[in-house]
């Protein structure tokens, strides 16, 4: 935590976004605090609701980004100092604040690497 807070980079898919989330709606687990965010837990569904989508990301350009969503949470509430970069049936699922990059979907899971690109040219 205290590197992050002195600003190593970080990118959390999915579980990983939900730990650094500075709220988590079901309480469980304990996050831990980094991003001000509100992440509701599989608010996209259960595993059998998992599904992929397009996604308009205009700091990636004006080409859908691919997203695979399994059992994926979904940012309820986006706080000061946090840029949402997409969002999904009115829900943000792709956000990005100082050294943190966060999105609720696997861009690793794709051959896509615009989202990875995006990281490192913008936090590393």
């Amino acid at each position: 935590i205290k590197k992050a807070r002195q600003g190593l980079p970080m990118w959390g898919t999915c579980a990983g976004l939900i730990l650094l989330a500075k709220s988590i709606r079901e309480k469980d687990p304990k996050s831990l605090g980094l991003l001000n965010i509100t992440v509701a837990r599989n608010d996209f569904g259960r595993q059998v609701d998992s599904f992929e989508t397009s996604l308009k990301v205009k700091a990636l350009g004006q080409e859908p980004v691919h997203a695979l969503f399994i059992r994926a949470p979904a940012i309820a509430a986006v706080g000061k100092g946090v840029k949402t970069l997409a969002t999904h049936q009115g829900r943000a699922v792709a956000v990005a604040a100082k050294n943190i990059l966060g999105t609720t979907f696997h861009p690793e899971l794709t051959t896509d690497l615009r989202f990875h690109t995006y990281f490192i040219e913008h936090f590393c």
